[in-house]
């Protein structure tokens, strides 16, 4: 076995890949983990799959510096995927708080440090919840080891040009838009039906003050909902941790050329 001195060139590369997915992946890339355990977790780590892929000595030449830059393009590019497609969550927040009202304000994610709607980092939070319950967030970490199966380390470049790769990224937002939508109808239908009910009051009786009377109505259903749909909610966050891992390893497989599957 080839020891870590002898080929610290591919180690290197491994480390670069590890943190560049740290960097853009969920729940480990969040604020709240300081940058110096990522760095840490991120050297272990690099460590273990030194030893368990064994990979074959690399050369420090021009070529090497073009490894360099694809495994950290590669890193991201995992990661994000992954990212994009929790997403949905707080996609599916901002529509509720668009017809409940709740679209004027927005709460600082204290992950990530951006604008997030009310209700969109409300489901986050119970996503990330669920996200650790469920013991989802070792697939990342699987979805990292076994990048090495479908993309060598050896591997001189990503064809990003490819259109199967870009048909892919589009398919995988059009499903992150769906989970959305899917999340978010039972609330946004029920206040929709809300709406028709108003503006048919606003008709008949137009003494009645429907903007001091909406508003307060609106919040009242929405929360009813959420509290009734919440079952469905966590089976939806279900599907879309499943969706995140077949994301990760389809354009794992489309970067790898097809890859081999994994054992």
């Amino acid at each position: 076995m080839v020891t870590l001195l002898e080929n610290y060139p591919a180690f290197l590369l491994i480390f670069m890949r590890v943190t560049a997915f740290f960097v853009t992946m969920p729940f480990f890339s969040y604020r709240n983990i300081p940058n110096t355990h990522k760095i840490g977790f991120s050297f272990f780590l690099a460590w273990i799959m030194f030893f368990s892929i064994n990979p074959p000595p690399i050369e420090v030449n021009g070529q090497y510096f073009m490894l360099i830059l694809k495994e950290v393009l590669l890193g991201l590019a995992i990661g994000f995927s992954a990212y994009f497609i929790l997403a949905a969550v707080q996609i599916a927040g901002s529509f509720i708080d668009f017809q409940m009202g709740f679209a004027i304000a927005n709460v600082i994610d204290p992950q990530t440090g951006a604008q997030s709607p009310l209700i969109g980092q409300f489901l986050y939070t119970f996503a990330l919840l669920l996200l650790i319950t469920t013991n989802a967030h070792h697939l990342l970490l699987d979805g990292i080891y076994y990048s090495y199966q479908f993309v060598p380390i050896n591997q001189p470049f990503l064809p990003m040009g490819n259109e199967n790769i870009i048909e892919f990224i589009i398919t995988s937002f059009n499903s992150m838009f769906i989970i959305a939508f899917q999340m978010s109808i039972p609330v946004v239908g029920s206040l929709f039906l809300v709406d028709i009910a108003l503006g048919i009051v606003a008709r008949t009786v137009p003494q009645l003050n429907i903007f001091v009377v909406g508003l307060p109505l609106k919040i009242i259903v929405s929360f009813i909902m959420l509290i009734l749909t919440m079952s469905a909610l966590f089976l939806l966050m279900s599907q879309l941790f499943e969706t995140m891992t077949y994301t990760m390893r389809g354009l794992m497989e489309l970067f790898g050329g097809g890859g081999n599957q994994p054992t």
